[in-house]
């Protein structure tokens, strides 16, 4: 099979940023930053595995235990478990494992949740207390906005699914490294999404007779070492891997006005309320196009994605 390489712009990086800066000179272009040097704590440098495990102790977690690198959570190759947290960051920890659920070289990944993951958000004062005294959380919004704070800790080499957010966030690398791979919002028909998810899983070596569209989604990347701060917009992609065994905090905030949002989400990716009807409105136009012949459907059709970007497409998104 051809493969065709993708070229890959790199992601900006600024050091020293204030809170009046981002807001004024990076927050308005809504493209990603990553910034370095921000005041965060104690955290990278006590986040060690023996601290770690010592702090929170051996409260149960419900981890993502997979057999391979990549994890799909559209075909939901992984599998959950629960583990005591100090038991569960050993294993993470390790290359080779001898206690283990699938494989000894199987990989893991927690992503912190509410209390009732179905109705209370993620929150690492209140799941993680002892550890969240030593991060000091980048306050470049208003507290009104504030959503969650997203504890996550991933074996090396796991690969998490490319999928896009529909709130502001910044990715806090606070040990090990990543590589972040992220895609413009406007590329999503070069994406093949189901949901908020898109269907290519390998973004390094994609299948293009499977998804020939996707060579035209124009790649941005980064690389992420202890201390970095990623801000990805709302609706930009991102498919990360973990080079090294690490531990991070995703904060994220509400970018429109609150009442935008569903209510039930305590995951931050559910589209807003007013996307989520038009969607419905629109699948309600397609069935009623089907009463009509083929010819007809196919014409009428092609009036209705006219009057879409005539309507609502910007002339001046970058």
């Amino acid at each position: 099979m051809e493969r065709r390489e993708q070229a890959a712009v790199p992601v900006a990086r600024l050091a020293g940023v204030g809170r009046e800066q981002f807001l004024r000179d990076i927050y308005p272009r809504r493209k990603p930053v990553v910034l370095e040097g921000m005041e965060l704590g104690t955290c990278t440098t006590k986040w060690t595995v023996d601290y770690l495990s010592q702090a929170e102790g051996s409260k149960e977690v419900k981890i993502h235990v997979s057999a391979v690198p990549q994890m799909d959570f559209l075909s939901k190759n992984f599998v959950y478990r629960t583990l005591p947290f100090d038991v569960f960051v050993r294993r993470a920890a390790e290359v080779k494992h001898k206690q283990y659920f699938l494989s000894e070289d199987e990989k893991y990944y927690l992503r912190s949740v509410g209390e009732d993951a179905r109705k209370d958000i993620a929150d690492i004062r209140k799941q993680f207390p002892v550890l969240s005294e030593d991060v000091q959380i980048p306050e470049y919004f208003e507290k009104e906005q504030f959503f969650s704070s997203v504890f996550r800790i991933s074996s090396a080499g796991l690969q998490l699914w490319t999928h896009y957010d529909v709130m502001d966030n910044f990715l806090i690398q606070v040990t090990g490294k990543k590589r972040v791979v992220l895609y413009s919002p406007r590329d999503a028909p070069y994406l093949y999404l189901s949901g908020t998810k898109s269907e290519v899983l390998d973004v390094d070596n994609p299948d293009f007779e499977k998804y020939p569209l996707f060579v035209k989604a124009k790649r941005y990347q980064c690389s992420l070492e202890a201390g970095d701060v990623l801000f990805i917009p709302a609706l930009w992609f991102h498919n990360v891997i973990s080079e090294e065994f690490g531990v991070a905090v995703n904060v994220f905030w509400k970018h429109l006005p609150a009442e935008s949002y569903d209510k039930s989400d305590t995951y931050g990716n559910k589209d807003p309320t007013a996307a989520s009807r038009a969607i419905q409105i629109l699948d309600r136009a397609l069935k009623t196009l089907e009463e009509l012949p083929e010819e007809y459907r196919d014409f009428y059709a092609r009036r209705m994605v006219l009057r879409i970007q005539e309507k609502a497409y910007r002339n001046d998104y970058g």
